[in-house]
């Protein structure tokens, strides 16, 4: 596989280059960082999912905050320097020791325990000012209220788990911003292969039949094998990477996709009273993650179009080119409880409003239902017996 080389090889150049770049422009990005605090009585404004606008909590003045205005950049790999840098806005980072997290505050908020994986361990750090500042979100637009209640639907529709689990402690819910990276390309693919042909031939064999031997006949499948080769061009849109190290892969696979025709680009102010992971994946990871996707794909796409019945030695050459790439912020909430003396973390989609997460099983319940189900089975077998007895 081969791809802009101009833009692989300058991207990290790129990345380094913008660190210096902070020396001489820290003072314009210290200026720009806002504070949103309410005209009305001075406290600090949060952003409301459900009323869609900042919000005070103190005297209930609220702040709309249109989402069409600006335009949202996809940047050329050789382009990672001219992003902008930081959140644009003064938070606090806290990191966790145990999942290695690294998520953002506001500037007035603490945090006593991890995010993600309920750990105490959380140290506060300086913010990343290098760090690529986002240039689209997905506003949160669950609420709370409907966050806490999808919770507790999934948790009492559970099956083969304590009963005790209803009553757990839980942790109230946590708005988080999670980072990723959305990339762009267009790719021609040339591909070759031996194409098989199914035919058939009608052979002869001996069987017993009744201890005496009888000649049959039978169609016996082969292939004919002959050289294929062909090309073809695609172009892949939006091509998600998530950047997040602190959530388990595997969570984040069951949350599902998100809509990304909901971005809007991004403004601070979406980020009041929420917290924002930093991303732990860098564009240059990212790109070469994504690169693998597009491998793979266009692997099963070349293999479809090889003729015949069957295939074998598929071969495909790829090159990569125009690879565009734009960094954004997608919202979930985090559900922590802890039962039985460990916290389990429960996810919650900030668009679709879809729950995953991890709970503990009922040992109890899971070896009574099975002896239930062997009990049935025998009594079942005594039965057929019975019916059978003369």
């Amino acid at each position: 596989m081969t791809s802009g080389a101009s833009e692989q090889d300058g991207l990290a150049d790129a990345e380094g280059e913008s660190a210096e770049a902070l020396e001489t422009e820290g003072a314009v990005s210290r200026s720009e960082h806002a504070r949103f605090t309410c005209k009305n009585c001075g406290a600090e404004l949060r952003w409301d999912p459900d009323a869609d606008a900042l919000l005070c909590d103190h005297c209930g003045q609220s702040v709309a905050v249109p989402r069409l205005e600006g335009t949202i950049l996809e940047r050329p790999l050789s382009e990672a320097g001219a992003a902008a840098r930081g959140l644009g806005v003064e938070r606090r980072v806290v990191r966790c020791d145990t999942c290695g997290a690294t998520v953002s505050l506001d500037s007035s908020a603490t945090a006593d325990i991890c995010t993600y994986c309920g750990s105490p361990s959380v140290l506060v750090q300086d913010a990343n000012r290098n760090a690529i500042r986002p240039e689209s979100l997905i506003p949160l637009d669950v609420g709370r209220e409907t966050a806490e209640a999808a919770f507790y639907r999934w948790i009492s529709h559970l099956w083969f788990r304590p009963n005790a689990l209803k009553r757990a402690r839980q942790v109230g819910a946590m708005g988080v911003y999670l980072p990723a990276w959305t990339y762009d390309c267009r790719v021609h693919s040339e591909w070759s292969a031996d194409a098989g042909y199914y035919y058939y031939v009608t052979e002869t064999y001996t069987a017993m039949v009744n201890g005496k031997p009888e000649v049959r006949t039978r169609q016996v499948r082969h292939t004919r094998w002959v050289p294929a080769w062909g090309r073809r061009d695609d172009a892949f849109d939006d091509l998600l990477v998530h950047a997040s190290r602190g959530l388990p892969a595997e969570l984040l696979q069951s949350l599902g996709r998100f809509d990304l025709r909901g971005l809007c680009p991004y403004r601070p102010e979406y980020l009041a009273g929420w917290r924002a992971e930093e991303y732990q994946v860098d564009l240059a990871s990212g790109w070469a993650r994504a690169q693998e996707t597009v491998v793979e794909v266009q692997r099963g796409r070349c293999s479809g179009d090889v003729p015949g019945d069957t295939q074998r030695a598929l071969r495909v050459q790829n090159t990569i080119s125009d690879a565009r790439w734009k960094h954004v912020l997608l919202p979930i909430w985090v559900v922590q409880y802890r039962f039985a003396q460990r916290v389990y973390t429960v996810l919650i989609h900030g668009q679709t409003g879809r729950v995953v997460g991890r709970a503990p099983y009922s040992w109890v319940k899971i070896a009574l239902t099975v002896a239930g189900v062997l009990a049935a089975a025998g009594l079942a077998a005594l039965a057929a017996q019975a019916s059978h007895s003369p």
